[in-house]
């Protein structure tokens, strides 16, 4: 029969590695706007962003090969693993549209990610705590730039508040799964490991308020049905595009090294 810690740990590294995934895949949907950016600012920008999710990506699954102990790297947990594998949320592998689309779904993503981070530096797991610690001031950047933009192209001109209409309507099913719990986490979150979601969804609605009033826009109220199953593993088949692309060189020349 499982025991008790045999089950806490096993969501424990069901848990980073869902972390992984999730900052390792936003990362690379905003790669892929290096050189396309609006302007150049922006462009590096994006950039910027993408280079400190993947390094807090490369922290967690350190982390998960850790708790795994089956010898693994991150190239392992990245390179080798299918669609259905990956723990990923659903809102961070959508495509990045235009670049309305972009920012409100970063937005959607850092308005969770800087209080999860914020809450997670007081962990009881050391290991948890460090890389919240670590990823926090850079988080708070990336907030700051999203929010910025969100305030800009939803309060500037008439084409480009459509543009923001139109990408919160498109996101705003997938920025539900951010505060629903799976069975790992709520083991998690009982074992005061993770932060609360109720009160962290309290928290993050009213930052997405906040910065939605400045920019004269509403969360959309239609019957939106929230999209979930990412971090179980029921993904969007823009996922299995993405990981193609992305494991492409590894899998034709395995254990390649530059």
């Amino acid at each position: 029969m499982e025991t008790a810690k045999n089950k806490t740990n096993q969501a424990l590294f069901n848990v980073v590695l869902s972390l992984a995934d999730s900052t390792l895949i936003l990362s690379h949907r905003l790669s892929e706007w290096c050189g396309y950016g609006p302007v150049i600012e922006q462009d590096i920008a994006m950039s910027n962003i993408a280079l400190d999710l993947i390094g807090e990506a490369r922290n967690f699954y350190d982390y998960a090969a850790k708790l795994e102990g089956a010898g693994k790297t991150e190239d392992d947990y990245v390179y080798f693993r299918e669609s259905k594998d990956y723990k990923n949320l659903l809102l961070c592998e959508q495509l990045n549209g235009d670049f309305a689309h972009t920012v409100v779904r970063q937005f959607f993503f850092d308005s969770w990610h800087i209080h999860f981070l914020d809450v997670l530096r007081n962990s009881p797991d050391e290991t948890l705590a460090a890389i919240a610690g670590k990823s926090f001031m850079e988080v708070s950047y990336h907030i700051k730039w999203s929010s910025e933009w969100v305030i800009r192209l939803g309060d500037g001109t008439e084409k480009s508040k459509q543009k923001m209409e139109t990408a919160l309507e498109a996101l705003w099913p997938f920025s539900g799964e951010l505060m629903e719990a799976t069975e790992d986490e709520k083991i998690l979150i009982a074992a005061g490991i993770l932060p609360n979601f109720e009160q962290l969804k309290t928290i993050w609605m009213e930052q997405i308020m906040s910065v939605l009033t400045r920019a004269t826009l509403e969360v959309p109220t239609g019957k939106n049905t929230v999209q979930t199953g990412g971090k179980t593993g029921r993904h969007t088949e823009y996922l299995s595009y993405l990981l193609a692309e992305m494991q492409s060189v590894q899998r034709a020349y395995p254990g390649l090294k530059w």
